[in-house]
């Protein structure tokens, strides 16, 4: 089974793909979604939607997990990566594919077990149950956003045995 994780984000929305084959997770393909601050929030989407697609139809993956937007420390960063996650269910939706929610907690009690735990520590179990040997970032050095992605696949991975 293919699995892809998303981190929404209007600038930056990250994406980890891992295959489960029993109990073995194996990571497929993961990086960033990049929008331009010069276009229109409307053209970012629209971009966001579109790349999308593209790893839709690559990877073929048969679920998409994605973190659930519950809390913010800022809030005007709120709206857009709603937005962003509005655009990342729809284009979902439009592919018949099913889409399960984690919040952070949820995903570091999964990777790490612990809810708690700090995001180094989370982005280490990453590397170790994945088998990587650096921690991932996409070839725009951006670690945080695909690292999470990846760690969201793995949340539905292990919190679905039948997966």
């Amino acid at each position: 089974m293919i699995i892809i994780g998303i981190d929404p984000g209007t600038a930056t929305t990250g994406y980890g793909l891992i295959k489960k084959t029993g109990k073995k997770l194996q990571v497929v393909d993961y990086g960033c979604i990049l929008t331009s601050p010069l276009l229109s929030p409307g053209e970012r989407l629209k971009n966001i939607n579109r790349d999308l697609n593209k790893l839709l139809d690559k990877h073929k993956p048969e679920v998409l997990a994605v973190e659930s937007v519950y809390f913010f420390k800022n809030l005007k960063t709120a709206m857009p990566v709603s937005q962003a996650k509005g655009v990342i269910l729809f284009t979902a939706a439009k592919k018949r594919i099913p889409v399960y929610e984690y919040t952070p907690l949820q995903v570091k009690m999964a990777v790490a077990g612990y809810g708690r735990a700090e995001k180094k520590q989370v982005q280490k179990m990453i590397k170790i149950l994945l088998d990587l040997e650096n921690k991932p970032e996409d070839k725009n050095k951006r670690k945080d956003d695909a690292t999470d992605a990846l760690g969201i696949a793995m949340c539905y991975a292990v919190s679905h045995r039948d997966a």
